[in-house]
């Protein structure tokens, strides 16, 4: 049993992650701004869910009160911190880069100072597949470099991993980043493609493709991400004495007890297909609005989760179809359709 403190637990991942931790018998707090990006009913409900167990508890505040995240996280005293809590959103960060800066960067420097004061086993921290930006070698590998980002939540992310690595390794912290692919499933954040989709369709709208739907992406369903979040805690890295301890295809560093982890279903799935299955799934076609590419949008992403595999033994496996299959039955269920 552990004592973990985990921020952004009112959002999606964040709410599937404490459920997990708490049903495997740890102790959970969590911390979160509740904030208007999306429909704050869904958080609301989320937190309730929590909130059933005794092994939960949480306060609501923004990640930039540092006194208030710092009370609150001292006061539970945790052995792991899992920060999640972030301004989200690919596209938002064109109408609102300042909300990213906040977020994402101040809120994650109060977070790791906290981590930092306490001496806290294991700090992980969520960072993104969009830091791979303009790479077009796949699948993204962590061992290659990310030095493109063409959002300012992309960049923000890239920042937080720099900044993760500078405390792991002047403070010897041991720090894990780990970098999401396409998340979705029950409890899903409204902005998400596969919840506008599903809306859209149900309600006879139309639904907006870019890129004229030329768009892959590497769909990981929620429950396998947080399954391989909880088995990433026992796994803290370890400074190594020497650069030749590091095994090949190891993003350990060589200067810190610190390390970058995707998390991704290792399957590029192409977007029409994604959007055909929820057709199937719904039992109607969609109105389909082709539009050029967003700008700060990619392509395509593509995990090479084979890091993730060799520190754990597991690997997101969800195929993409049964995933959209369990979304829509939720869908139907909370909006009583």
């Amino acid at each position: 049993m552990k004592r973990i403190f985990i921020t952004g637990t009112a959002g999606f991942i964040g709410f599937h992650l404490a459920k997990l931790l708490i049903e495997q018998g740890n102790i959970v707090a969590g911390y979160d701004g509740m904030t208007d990006y999306y429909d704050v009913n869904l958080k609301i409900k989320r937190h309730e869910m929590l909130k059933a167990s005794n092994a939960f508890s949480c306060t609501t505040g923004m990640l930039e009160d540092a006194e208030l995240l710092r009370q609150a996280i001292t006061s539970f005293a945790p052995d792991v911190i899992v920060h999640l809590a972030a301004q989200a959103g690919v596209r938002y960060s064109l109408e609102n880069p300042r909300a990213y800066i906040d977020a994402n960067i101040v809120g994650t420097f109060n977070v790791m100072e906290c981590a930092r004061e306490l001496g806290v086993s294991h700090l992980l921290m969520a960072s993104t597949s969009s830091v791979y930006g303009a790479n077009e070698s796949m699948p993204f590998s962590e061992i290659e470099k990310a030095d493109t980002p063409l959002t300012i939540y992309a960049a923000t992310k890239k920042a937080n991993e720099a900044m993760g690595h500078s405390y792991a390794h002047i403070y010897d912290l041991p720090t894990t980043m780990f970098r999401f692919f396409t998340v979705y499933g029950p409890w899903g954040r409204p902005d998400m493609a596969l919840f506008k989709f599903t809306k859209g369709i149900l309600e006879a709208t139309p639904i907006d493709i870019y890129n004229d739907g030329d768009m892959w992406r590497d769909f990981t369903y929620v429950e396998d991400l947080v399954r391989g979040i909880s088995l990433l805690i026992d796994t803290p890295p370890v400074r190594p004495s020497s650069a030749a301890e590091i095994k090949e295809g190891d993003s350990l560093s060589p200067a810190a007890p610190y390390r970058v982890v995707n998390i991704g279903n290792s399957d590029k799935v192409r977007l029409m297909d994604f959007i055909e299955a929820i057709e199937e799934e719904l039992g109607f076609k969609a109105i389909r609005n082709y539009m050029p590419m967003q700008l700060g949008d990619v392509p395509a992403t593509w995990a090479n989760a084979s890091l993730l595999a060799n520190l754990t033994g597991y690997q997101p496996q969800t195929p993409f179809r049964e995933g959209v299959a369990r979304f829509v039955k939720w869908y139907r269920e909370y909006y009583q359709l």
